[in-house]
């Protein structure tokens, strides 16, 4: 009996494998019909996006005469530097670069600084006006008072054609406070105490522990900041066009282009299509300078962007688990 069980069963475990891993199994629709639909959607939608990016990379690199002929597609049709050479002959580039530049840093140390120490406030059970600040804060959200209440508000601060004009109006976030304010009070509760029982006060906690701990948020509030920060040209042309030396990267492109549409338009043809002569004898269309601006705007964020991606994905999770 020994011997017939003994060899009954390594038969028996052998066809329990064969179930449990057997060829009906491993060719079961379920298991490559959806890695490769989404794979296959994934590559699409990857390209779909990266295609506008290299097409005005390729336009910014052709002759501009040759670029209205239109069918450049991902590379260059004649290859020239004629498009960049009309951007960098500006010579209030260089400046507005500088202060596109001083403006950005400023902005993003200002609200980082400002907006933590605030979310840090309301994060704090101890506080009892937590909750009606937040309450304001999240008000401004959904009511704005429009462009011509914040001009006059501009105005009456005194602040037009200072470089205030700037960086005041974005001290506070009130999206970035919520977010930051989140991620606090996932932190425990136990590190802040036992630093009060220590002797710290709160700015001290709030520097020396806090702020260390929230560096995947701070990266991506940071990123964000310094994008529509480095983005925006609206607020110089409404608070500091009267001084040059407000004037910002995005501004002075903003009217290159502009000088450069409508030197297209009154020449009798197309916008897109007429000859433009730049300050350095290059000559160049429309549809090229276009693209030649939007890569110069572009470089410096995609410069930064390297160095804090490896915090955007952990800083992009806060709130979607909740432990």
């Amino acid at each position: 009996m020994s011997t017939i069980e003994s060899t009954a069963r390594p038969a028996m475990a052998a066809k329990r494998a064969d179930r449990e891993v057997g060829p009906a199994k491993g060719i079961h629709p379920d298991r490559f019909l959806f890695p490769i639909i989404n794979t296959t959607l994934l590559v699409l939608l990857s390209l779909a996006m990266l295609y506008p990016l290299v097409n005005t990379l390729a336009i910014s690199f052709n002759d501009g005469l040759d670029a209205v002929k239109g069918g450049i597609t991902i590379w260059p049709r004649e290859f020239s530097l004629k498009n960049y050479s009309v951007v960098f002959h500006m010579y209030t580039i260089y400046q507005a670069f500088f202060m596109s530049v001083l403006k950005t840093v400023v902005i993003v140390l200002t609200n980082l600084f400002f907006t933590a120490m605030l979310a840090y406030a309301i994060s704090r059970k101890e506080f009892i006006w937590r909750r009606p600040i937040t309450l304001v804060f999240v008000l401004t959200m959904y009511f704005d008072a429009g462009l011509i209440p914040n001009y006059l508000l501009i105005r009456d601060l005194h602040m037009i054609n200072t470089f205030q004009a700037y960086w005041v109006p974005n001290i506070i976030s009130a999206f970035n406070l919520i977010v930051i304010r989140t991620f606090m009070k996932s932190i425990p509760d136990s590190l802040t105490e036992s630093a009060q029982i220590d002797g710290a006060g709160h700015f001290r906690i709030w520097w020396k522990i806090v702020m260390p701990l929230c560096k995947p948020t701070l990266a991506v509030i940071a990123l964000f900041v310094a994008v529509g920060s480095w983005n925006g040209w609206l607020d110089t042309l409404l608070y500091n066009s009267g001084k040059q030396w407000l004037s910002t990267l995005q501004y002075e492109l903003q009217k290159l282009l502009a000088s450069a549409m409508n030197a297209g338009t009154n020449s009798g043809g197309m916008a897109s299509g007429a000859a433009i002569a730049g300050s350095g004898g290059q000559v160049t269309t429309p549809i090229a300078l276009r693209s030649a601006i939007t890569v110069v705007a572009a470089v410096p964020i995609m410069l930064i962007y390297p160095f804090l991606q490896r915090y955007f994905v952990s800083g992009m999770m806060i709130g979607g688990v909740k432990e």
